[in-house]
């Protein structure tokens, strides 16, 4: 097994290529707009572990990853219409730059070219590849859905478990996916590839969890962002619901008052709130719970535990990142 960073070199030197044709120019551009501004390329280098977790790299996994890094890249730029963001990663966003239309059509032409990267794959499991991948598309953009429903509620009436299956469609399943589909390509039998889908699941809950405990109690100079961006819109996360569902009256009064009047003390005010909740405590316990959850399958799969060495080095750089 190669480590992360091995992965990741192998795969940028695949995929760092021109995907697309030069004309028509504003469409091919756009297009590229998002691959040039970077990521962490995650979910495709997770395909790599998952492949190498039961055999040899194999080709067909640099392909399937590169058809998620698309899917992932296309799904960014038609969340960032939706959310009128300007900005991704630090750079104008692609309908900024390119307008709305072309962002639309770049995003589709993605799509389209995922297909082209999985039908590459070898006959004998490429139904299997298309079906996995099929399922987690459709729960990204289910989970995309009922993010945007709950925009548009009240924080009380969100449940948070109903919270945390939204998460794990919108944020969790392609994180999974992208290992199970790794192991077909390894030869896993169907009960690991489950196993290894579950390690994924769980990890990705738990990062989303670590992710709004960073963003109101981190470190803004390790974290990267301002402290409590999510408090200053209102963003529901994991903090705010549970916050409504552990605070007493008074409490949930001030808090809501808080959103609604957003006064310059406001994220001081929210965190106190939070700590005296306890809903900080409550946050690492919970991000350890599924933690827990993702070993335990990972402990399941049935290869040397010397080659889940690299997949447990991963969570952990994940799990208890300060940035």
């Amino acid at each position: 097994m190669q480590s992360f960073q091995d992965l990741i070199a192998q795969f940028s030197q695949h995929f760092n290529q021109q995907h697309f044709p030069e004309q028509p120019r504003k469409l091919y551009d756009a297009a590229s707009h998002i691959l040039g501004i970077g990521g962490k390329r995650i979910r495709p280098v997770l395909c790599l572990m998952g492949n190498e977790l039961f055999d040899a790299l194999r080709p067909d996994a640099l392909e399937v990853g590169s058809a998620i890094e698309l899917f992932h890249n296309f799904t960014l730029v038609h969340d960032d219409i939706m959310d009128k963001a300007p900005l991704r990663r630090g750079k104008p966003t692609v309908h900024k730059v390119y307008g709305d239309p072309a962002a639309i059509l770049a995003g589709d032409v993605m799509l389209i070219n995922v297909y082209e990267r999985l039908n590459k794959v070898q006959a004998h499991y490429k139904q299997k590849i298309i079906s996995v991948f099929n399922k987690a598309a459709i729960e990204v953009c289910e989970g995309q859905q009922l993010d945007m429903d709950f925009e548009s509620v009240d924080p009380e009436t969100v449940q948070y478990d109903d919270y945390v299956n939204m998460i794990g469609l919108k944020t969790s399943v392609l994180l999974a996916a992208s290992l199970q589909l790794g192991a077909i390509i390894g030869g896993a039998g169907e009960g690991n590839q489950q196993h290894l889908y579950n390690f994924g699941k769980n990890v990705g809950i738990a990062f989303q969890i670590q992710d709004d405990y960073l963003d109101a109690f981190g470190d803004p100079e390790k974290f990267g962002k301002q402290q409590g961006g999510d408090i200053l819109v209102n963003k529901k996360t994991f903090l705010l619901l549970k916050a409504f569902e552990l605070c007493n009256a008074a409490q949930k009064a001030e808090l809501i008052r808080l959103m609604e009047t957003s006064p310059a003390n406001k994220v001081e005010r929210v965190l106190e709130l939070f700590r005296a909740c306890k809903v900080d405590e409550w946050a690492e316990k919970e991000k350890e719970r599924f933690t827990q959850l993702a070993f335990q399958s990972l402990d399941h799969i049935a290869v040397l535990s010397s080659r889940k060495a690299p997949l447990m080095d991963l969570a952990n750089y994940l799990l208890n990142r300060q940035q």
